[in-house]
């Protein structure tokens, strides 16, 4: 997973904590946190994701499945998304990356390298809370995939 921005509330750090600890009990699950950018007062909004994404983008490798967590893409209810999770597993992709925008959203560039848009919610969250929302249902998929009871159907 892939987030711009360092998380500064204590406690959405822990609660995210806690689920990226959950989810490698199932798989390899890393975090790869974009620096703030610095100086941005005088950037304009699409300068500022402009540097995000080039940022984004130098994580990401040609070989990539990359989803993008943003209000406009595709929303699925839990079990869904368990199944999506697992056919993206069984084509065999070296791997599945997930990426969490800053305040203003993403470049055209990363949606253009985008393989999928993914929304959480027609509602919207601020980039820093989408964190531990987004973690919980990956953690949610992968123990539903895994017939665990976490999830209540």
């Amino acid at each position: 997973m892939i987030e711009t921005g360092k998380t500064r509330e204590n406690t959405i750090q822990k609660l995210s904590q806690e689920y990226h600890q959950r989810i490698q009990h199932y798989l390899p699950f890393e975090v790869k946190t974009i620096p703030d950018l610095k100086n941005t007062k005088s950037l304009s909004e699409d300068a500022i994701k402009q540097r995000e994404g080039d940022l984004i983008l130098r994580e990401i490798q040609p070989s990539d499945h990359l989803i993008v967590l943003d209000e406009n893409g595709k929303q699925r209810p839990s079990l869904e998304f368990a199944e999506h999770l697992q056919n993206l597993m069984n084509r065999g992709l070296k791997q599945v990356c997930f990426t969490i925008g800053g305040a203003y959203g993403f470049d055209p560039g990363v949606y253009e390298r985008a393989n999928e848009k993914m929304s959480l919610s027609r509602m919207t969250f601020s980039h820093q809370i989408v964190r531990p929302i987004f973690a919980e249902q990956l953690y949610r998929a992968l123990s539903i995939l895994r017939n665990e009871p976490y999830h209540h159907q």
